[in-house]
């Protein structure tokens, strides 16, 4: 039996028109599958951070389709596309974007109670049950400020696993993160994988992980190669 596809392209292009008229992707077909863990690689300017951006539907700017979940995305309104953020996408930034003055708790639970498809004590629950999963429940009543660069960044895995998404994309995750730190969320993301079936998408410049993601999507001006 097949897995069926999380996510597939159609002849995707975009282009950007200022200051002049560059494209930045040329014809893209691929597929990630559910439960399937995949990098992108390029050079810088490659578009690795652009497929990304237009593949999370944080750039609506582009031409061709986009087979998310089963959904044409081409087809969705604005607030359609961020329904389908909200429920179905997780994301993971180099810079973590956590709130300093609130708790690693309230960071994590804030995308749930924007959702809200949970009674507060119902997320407050999960949000309890990722941190477990991420070894950090007994700093669940700390400032994000307090904690060190490499539990901040598991705390913003957690916050993009709170609503369940389909799929979880990352930029540079790992990007200012020392080794110990970047091998911790790989181990991570792998758990997920297993455990869960989850799909991720992350864009590195960390060939080493890269190397031990499932499948290596690489581009080279624009293109898949």
């Amino acid at each position: 039996m097949s897995t069926p596809a999380i996510i597939k392209t159609k002849d995707l292009d975009k282009y950007f028109h200022d200051p002049v008229e560059f494209q930045a992707l040329k014809n893209i077909n691929i597929q990630i599958d559910q439960g399937e863990f995949v990098s992108i690689v390029g050079s810088s300017g490659s578009g690795k951070s652009t497929l990304l951006y237009v593949l999370s539907t944080l750039d609506t700017d582009y031409t061709g389709h986009i087979y998310f979940d089963g959904d044409d995305l081409s087809l969705k309104s604005k607030n359609e596309l961020a329904e389908i953020r909200n429920q179905k996408i997780g994301f993971v930034f180099q810079f973590h974007y956590l709130l300093p003055e609130f708790t690693v708790l309230e960071n994590i639970c804030l995308p749930a109670a924007k959702l809200a498809k949970y009674k507060e004590e119902e997320y407050i629950e999960r949000a309890y049950q990722k941190l477990d999963l991420l070894g950090l429940r007994d700093q669940a009543l700390k400032k994000a400020n307090k904690l060190s660069g490499g539990q901040q960044q598991r705390v913003a895995i957690a916050r993009a696993l709170i609503n369940d998404p389909k799929i979880i994309f990352c930029d540079e995750p790992t990007g200012n993160l020392d080794s110990k730190n970047s091998q911790n969320v790989f181990e991570i993301f792998k758990e997920l994988k297993e455990k869960f079936n989850q799909s991720i998408v992350v864009v590195t410049h960390d060939n080493e992980f890269a190397m031990k993601t499932d499948r290596i999507i690489t581009l080279r001006d624009g293109e898949v190669i």
